[in-house]
């Protein structure tokens, strides 16, 4: 199996380029807002057999959906009325496949201000457009946001998105955006594979 390790904190070591599960989240997005709900599906090999969403919450607990969060429905886990608290749902989540196999990892965070980085949650391939998109609560008179990569100004946008016509390796990186009137949004990474 061909590994590639992780910069991240991530209960796992490595994982495969090819994994036979695989996970995706809807919406398509890492950064939520108090109270907010998402889904997080598992698809092992063209099935749902056996996969199940697990996690790692930043707190250092690891369980699986359904084991006092979540409500699991066959291999897909729905979590509703999203909490940013010290036993809240920020955290890794991956899939794991009844033999053991683990999809890629995602990392959520759940905020607990007024802004987030709608952004995505999986890599993106080269080449591909991506548009980053400040969400804001409750949406503001002013939708001026300034984005920032790895810590520096990359352009502020008055429409609140920013779109990088074909991303590029250059372009991974940490992402946050902020407004003038309601404060920033917490860090994602954004990933480019080739």
């Amino acid at each position: 199996m061909l590994c590639v390790c992780c910069s991240i904190l991530l209960p796992l070591c490595c994982f495969s380029l090819y994994p036979a599960v695989s996970l995706s989240v809807s919406p398509r997005r890492s950064q939520f807002f108090n109270y907010n709900t998402f889904t997080l599906s598992c698809e092992e090999q063209g099935s749902s057999v056996g996969a199940r969403v697990r996690r790692t919450t930043t707190e250092g607990r690891s369980s699986q959906c359904g084991a006092g969060w979540g409500s699991l429905v066959g291999s897909s886990c729905y979590v509703k009325d999203l909490s940013s608290g010290s036993s809240g749902d920020s955290g890794v989540y991956w899939c794991e496949s009844g033999s053991g196999e683990h999809s890629h990892a995602v990392n959520i965070t759940v905020h607990d201000g007024a802004v987030i980085l709608d952004s995505p949650v999986l890599p993106v391939n080269q080449g591909q457009a991506v548009t980053l998109h400040c969400r804001y609560q409750p949406p503001p008179s002013d939708r001026t946001a300034a984005f920032y990569k790895d810590g520096s100004l990359v352009r502020t946008e008055a429409a609140g998105e920013m779109t990088i016509p074909a991303v590029s390796t250059s372009d991974a990186g940490l992402y946050r955006c902020s407004n003038s009137e309601l404060g920033g949004s917490p860090e994602s990474w954004l990933a480019v594979r080739v």
